[in-house]
């Protein structure tokens, strides 16, 4: 039986920085922010992409978006391939929209939270119905009373306004909805209700998310795949609760030890040495080599491919 299209995909995608110096700001190197990504995310899926601080991830979410420019690969949205950054026609840059991390900055503060949720759709010209009719839609939505419609964003919470965040993404009714640590600002409790709201959203709209996230229990709970990127590369794809529970590639396992689970003993907790190696001058082969507790020789020079292994992909040469 044929595998549905993917609502979006990357393939081999690279997002390079330069780096300029002295007066002429002469180009000295690239920073490989994304070095050859390929990933994908199916109608109504949650793709959840988890990583270090400073892996790319989210450099590759503002990428896909058209928020940065790659430098090489594509991009396809539905099957049509996206210009690699720049204008993108005002259909496409619809159906995708983002959540940020910050609830406190992302919003205007000087716009009510009726002019907030409603001012993609008033850009674009799609208000059919009276605009306080709209606002209080969306609020609703999103869980939200309509007489938050005239306040402004300091009166509300850091909960209530990743909320608004929410509707307001909602607003051009998008297809896909790219989360860069979208609850990771937030409360523990006030955490797992905002995850709660986007799963029930995405069951009701049939929204499609790449989630990305540090937090690997947060991730566990809303994602159907993993995706886990390290210093620009994935290094493991697959179904949410094998990579999680059954990590195969070395550094996944250590990102699944440092998670606190009742009655594991701490003793066996991977414990990585070292800083990662800067994205200006990755390693040579595997670029976890150097933190690797499981590194060989052959890791220090080749690059390891992508292998097929029970249902995932993995990118280390332990598995062939």
């Amino acid at each position: 039986m044929n595998q549905p299209a993917p609502l979006c995909e990357t393939l081999e995608l690279f997002t390079h920085f330069p780096i300029k110096r002295g007066v002429l700001a002469r180009t000295v190197g690239q920073v490989k922010a994304v070095d050859g990504v390929s990933i994908s995310v199916g109608r109504g899926e949650t793709l959840g992409l988890v990583g270090e601080s400073g892996c790319g991830k989210t450099t590759l979410g503002r990428t896909i978006l058209g928020l940065e420019r790659a430098t090489g690969g594509k991009i396809l949205f539905d099957g049509t391939e996206l210009p690699s950054g720049g204008a993108r026609p005002a259909a496409l840059r619809l159906k995708m929209q983002m959540i940020f991390q910050d609830p406190y900055s992302s919003l205007n503060p000087r716009m009510t939270v009726m002019e907030t949720v409603t001012e993609g759709l008033a850009a674009h010209g799609l208000l059919k119905t009276g605009r306080e009719e709209k606002a209080r839609e969306l609020l609703n939505e999103v869980g939200l009373d309509e007489r938050s419609l005239w306040r402004y964003p300091h009166e509300f919470s850091g909960g209530q306004r990743q909320r608004i965040a929410v509707a307001r993404a909602l607003s051009l009714s998008p297809e896909l909805l790219v989360c860069d640590e979208a609850v990771s600002a937030l409360d523990v409790s006030v955490r797992a209700q905002v995850i709660r709201l986007l799963t029930d959203l995405r069951e009701k709209f049939d929204l499609s998310y790449i989630f990305i996230s540090h937090d690997l229990s947060v991730v566990a709970h809303i994602a159907h795949r993993v995706a886990v990127m390290y210093l620009g590369k994935i290094v493991e794809t697959g179904p949410a609760r094998s990579v999680l529970t059954k990590p195969l590639h070395p550094y996944t396992q250590a990102l699944c030890s440092a998670v606190p689970r009742p009655g594991r003993d701490r003793v066996n907790r991977i414990i990585l040495t070292g800083e990662p190696p800067s994205a200006a001058a990755p390693p040579p082969g595997c670029r976890f080599h150097p933190r690797c507790p499981k590194a060989v020789d052959v890791c220090r020079t080749k690059e390891p491919a992508s292998v097929a292994v029970d249902g995932r992909t993995v990118n280390c040469v332990l598995y062939g």
